[in-house]
């Protein structure tokens, strides 16, 4: 039996959302949407005629009606394009959600404008009722950028646009990675595969075949550089355009929007990245000593997702799912029996992707239906150590998502930063669970690789990504780059934070990598590195706190939703985030591991 069949996860089960894309309870869903935004439409002619807030107050119960119809549908589109991009009742369906997201944009525009407008005197009384009380972080957190806003008829015209504009070029390379095949030399054959599947074997301890399919993934998206360049620069330009339309009052920057979203300062992510330039010693000399491991003089990009290398012929066999599970069970229930029942429940209800496909979309998420409050986890699971620590991160997300279900919808989204506290929580828990399991040589290394491979990607493949992006969008003010000049960045931006470990650039990462295309979010890369030093510093006061650690971390999960980071922090870890302090204490917690790291490299005489 080949790994690709034996090895592989389970595929999720939907149905008790919907069927199909032709679903009746689809159409059902849709009508009631449609219903609601004609009751809307009327209230806003009252709205526009006595500023009623009573009227604001309808509107309120009717945005999260309305939302939830169309987050749901939307997030099983979603799911479908996910598993398999060519089908094309889910494209259908994807793309009538397309005039129902413009038409919800354009008829709450109203609403929100009032709300980011009104006076204190008027805010307080329409967040007095019982319908609206919750939302008060929401808004008051929104109305931080109601400099920005338009007039009613601009944002309009926005919303209308956008959907054929900066949303058009995102599903495009959607699209595109979905389609895309390469062409692999597997052992001694060479096979065509989509460049999802490819980047599985970028998970193979062996160095030729991670370099081959690296090299098969990057030739693929180099017949598209043109597609991409287009791309990612009309999303660019879509959002410097804004920027400018929206600075009338005063200077909107582009990380304005990013650093709002996930509710920190810019103070905050000033401190956050200073702190990872003067961590880059200690992280380009744990990448220094990964490619050691493997006899190498540099690190390569096609080792960013590497395992450890093989100490003997028998190797380091692939993990079956359900072994994987099991191993992710037992240490998330080593914090709390509910963590192990939750992983355990998802398992069950089969609300886990993990199969492999050769129409698969890259990479790996966790999504929630808005209408059941269950989450989703989406991922290619072909049983390597860096599929397990994947799982682990995406069951973290869905944990977060689950502590939080019975709270008030407008309570329930936070920001990104945070979003990925419960997941690189996770992946720690795992990464220690496995240490402490180890026995072998081999084993060792395997969970001191998991550490040094988070650390390096954390401290330098996301700061690289994130000076990426920040040079394009400053040079993107004056003009389109053109492919060439986006490979240079991109190598340039590699060779500042990988330094002297670096063996040679991946100058076809802008056009590969998904999180520079997303619509909706821009500059989704330091959130990341956000969410792993913050977690360690969640982690650390484990161990403090015994048997009171678990509840104490649930309300911090619960707090994202109505808190920005910096008030989470201070009261739940008493930590200034705007100082470099508490950053700087989760760096030094590192050096332990990097230095156990080549301890056990010395030992092995690698």
């Amino acid at each position: 039996m080949s790994i690709a069949s034996e090895y592989t996860g389970p595929a999720w089960d939907l149905s008790a959302e919907y069927i199909a894309p032709t679903d009746p309870a689809v159409e059902q869903d849709l009508q009631d949407l449609d219903r609601i935004l004609a009751e809307v439409a009327v209230l806003n002619e009252q709205l526009a005629s006595s500023a009623d807030i009573g009227v604001a107050q309808k509107l309120a119960l009717h945005n999260e009606a309305a939302g939830n119809l169309l987050a749901n549908v939307s997030t099983y589109a979603r799911c479908l394009l996910s598993v398999d991009t060519q089908d094309e009742a889910a494209q259908t369906l994807s793309g009538r959600l397309q005039s129902y997201q413009k038409r919800f944009g354009n008829l709450f525009e109203p609403w929100s404008l009032f709300l980011d407008a009104a006076d204190e005197a008027t805010l307080d009384q329409y967040l007095a009722h019982t319908d609206t009380s919750a939302s008060a972080f929401m808004v008051r957190h929104k109305r931080q950028r109601g400099h920005e806003n338009l007039s009613l008829s601009e944002e309009n015209l926005v919303h209308g646009l956008a959907q054929d504009g900066v949303y058009a070029w995102s599903r495009l390379h959607d699209q595109l990675a979905g389609a895309l095949e390469c062409d692999v030399t597997v052992g001694n054959e060479t096979q065509t595969m989509g460049v999802a599947q490819a980047s599985g074997l970028l998970t193979s301890p062996d160095d030729a075949q991670r370099r081959a399919a690296w090299s098969a993934v990057n030739t693929a998206w180099e017949v598209h550089e043109e597609s991409c360049a287009a791309s990612i620069n009309a999303i660019s330009g879509w959002r410097l355009e804004m920027c400018e339309q929206r600075s009338r009052q005063r200077p909107v920057h582009f990380l304005d929007a990013p650093v709002h979203m996930n509710r920190i300062t810019r103070q905050t992510l000033d401190t956050l990245m200073g702190v990872a330039r003067d961590a880059r010693p200690l992280a380009q000399r744990a990448a220094a000593l990964q490619a050691r491991a493997y006899g190498k003089q540099g690190f390569g990009p096609w080792d960013v997702r590497a395992p450890a290398p093989l100490l003997g012929d028998a190797g380091d066999a692939p993990l079956r799912f359900h072994e994987a599970v099991e191993l992710i069970a037992n240490a998330y229930g080593e914090v709390d029996g509910e963590m192990e029942s939750f992983v355990r429940m998802m398992v069950a209800n089969n609300w886990i992707e993990g199969t492999v496909g050769p129409h698969k979309a890259p990479g790996a998420y966790c999504t929630r239906f808005a209408k059941s409050r269950t989450p989703r986890v989406y991922m290619t699971f072909t049983g390597g150590k860096s599929d397990v620590i994947t799982l682990a991160h995406e069951l973290g997300h869905a944990l977060h998502n689950w502590v939080m279900r019975d709270l008030p919808e407008s309570q329930r989204s936070y920001g990104m930063s945070l979003a990925e506290t419960a997941s690189t929580f996770g992946e720690t828990l795992v990464r220690d669970a496995l240490l402490l399991q180890a026995q072998s040589p081999q084993d060792r290394l395997n969970i001191l690789w998991e550490d040094v491979s988070a650390l390096t990607s954390f401290l330098l493949n996301i700061p690289a990504r994130f000076e990426f992006e920040q040079a394009f969008y400053e040079k993107r003010k004056e003009r389109p780059l053109r492919p060439q000049e986006l490979k240079d960045l991109m190598s340039q931006a590699w060779r500042t934070w990988y330094g002297d470990a670096l063996a040679e650039p991946d100058p076809m990462f802008w056009a590969s990598k998904l999180h520079f295309y997303i619509a909706g979010l821009s500059f989704y890369n330091f959130p990341y590195l956000f969410g792993y030093l913050f977690s360690l510093g969640v982690y650390a006061r484990r161990n403090q706190s015994g048997d009171a650690f678990y509840p104490r971390y649930v309300a911090l999960l619960r707090d994202t939703g109505r808190m920005t980071a910096e008030d989470v922090a201070a009261e739940h870890l008493q930590a200034d985030l705007r100082e470099a302090e508490f950053w700087q204490s989760s760096i030094e917690s590192l050096t332990a591991k990097v230095d156990a790291f080549e301890d056990l490299l010395n030992e092995l005489g690698r």
